[in-house]
């Protein structure tokens, strides 16, 4: 494993010597992806993971209904995006940083990346199977051997990876729409999962979703081009300084929202058009999925615009979201042991019993939970609690963790 590039001057500079306003203005973002990530998870804690990808259930009263369209046409996807850009921003920080650093990368580079697929897969068994995180591990790693592309390169290679996923669930999606028999039934799994789900103890539940995360192996393998599509992307708006002094970079900013938001806009509403237009489960549902991966990069970039533009303007609301975006990992993990305890049959049992307006409901109640408990954590400790683990895991010493000790 070779040692990183260094991050370009400006980029370098923004991130280790620029006004405190700078970074914080990613972590606003990160707060705000959090959010967009629980509204879309959320969902998945009382509906089977077998319908993942087929849009908004059948038979929604109407405000659900709305709620659920929503989240499809504006929240999925798209969020899941922004979190992975922010990741990825991160990955290349710690790569460039680590060229001026007289501490062995490679090492370090490894126990982070294995601290992450272990809280991962902990994280897929023991709290929700559909974790994101043990996928980032893998990618991160992968990561590393683009660290010399140029610029340039990193934004085509990244977007190309990132579309070829998107072409294949098209073509994949359009051929169970002329062909309704290959599109797959998932109805007896997903009953039987709904079941456990609703009546198992921890023991019954946890096997279900080591069930269900076991299983999806070829769906791994396919969405890890995808992801590190979406890394190196992350890592252009690293080295490039759009992301870290976006105030120096507001026209490409406002290039990226005046291509992103349209283009994604267009994307969306087609795909809206066609999931309307099919009955849930149906190869039509497909096809509109193919649809829409196509749109969510383009407004995952154009939100990303917007955040960034915004932050710079809005000090005090930068402020009261920062906090919660330097946890994210804590507080990722927080969503889902809620939600888990809300929904599951070893703790409240509100599976199924909760409409998708009510858990939109729940989730603006932990999220604004999570915005102030953070606000007061970060005031007294340096990291949130996990990131306190993954950094001392990462470097195998403890840091300080008490902010008075930490500023020393």
């Amino acid at each position: 494993m070779t040692a990183p590039a260094p991050l370009p001057p400006a980029a370098a500079g923004a991130l280790d010597g620029a006004p405190r306003g700078r970074v914080e203005g990613l972590d606003a973002i990160r707060g705000v992806a959090l959010l967009g990530i629980f509204l879309m998870n959320v969902e998945w804690f009382s509906r089977p993971m077998q319908e993942l990808g087929l849009g908004p259930a059948a038979g929604l009263a109407p405000l659900d209904a709305l709620a659920a369209w929503l989240v499809y046409a504006l929240v999925q996807g798209k969020f899941w995006i922004l979190f992975s850009l922010l990741f990825g921003m991160g990955f290349a920080v710690m790569q460039g940083r680590a060229q001026a650093s007289p501490r062995p990368f490679a090492p370090a580079y490894a126990r982070r990346l294995g601290m992450l697929l272990g809280l991962g897969v902990a994280h897929a068994v023991l709290l929700w199977p559909g974790d994101i995180l043990h996928n980032y591990a893998i990618a991160g790693a992968v990561l590393l051997a683009f660290h010399g592309l140029e610029q340039r390169l990193l934004w085509v290679l990244g977007a190309t990876l990132y579309l070829l996923l998107a072409l294949l669930s098209l073509l994949g999606g359009a051929l169970m729409a002329a062909a309704p028999a290959l599109a797959p039934d998932t109805a007896v799994d997903a009953a039987a999962a709904a079941q456990a789900y609703v009546q198992g103890d921890f023991a019954t539940v946890t096997a279900q979703r080591l069930s269900y995360f076991g299983g999806q192996l070829a769906n791994e393998i396919a969405i890890l081009p995808s992801i590190l599509g979406v890394f190196l992307i992350g890592m252009w708006c690293v080295r490039s300084g759009v992301v870290v002094d976006p105030a120096a970079h507001r026209r490409v900013l406002m290039r990226m929202l005046g291509w992103g938001a349209p283009l994604g806009a267009a994307l969306t509403a087609l795909a809206l058009w066609i999931a309307l237009g099919a009955e849930a489960g149906s190869g039509g549902r497909y096809l509109a999925l193919g649809v829409m991966l196509f749109a969510n990069l383009p407004l995952a970039l154009a939100y990303l615009a917007v955040l960034a533009l915004a932050f710079a303007r809005m000090p005090r609301l930068r402020a009261w979201l920062a906090p919660a975006g330097r946890m994210a990992l804590t507080n990722y993990i927080l969503q889902s042991l809620v939600a888990s305890l809300v929904f599951y049959g070893y703790g409240a049992g509100l599976y199924g019993q909760i409409g998708r307006a009510g858990q939109c409901g729940l989730v603006l109640a932990v999220f604004a939970a999570q915005l102030v408990i953070s606000r007061w954590w970060m005031g007294r400790f340096a990291y949130g609690p996990l990131e306190w683990l993954w950094r001392a895991a990462t470097w195998l010493r403890w840091p300080p963790l008490r902010r008075a000790a930490a500023d020393v």
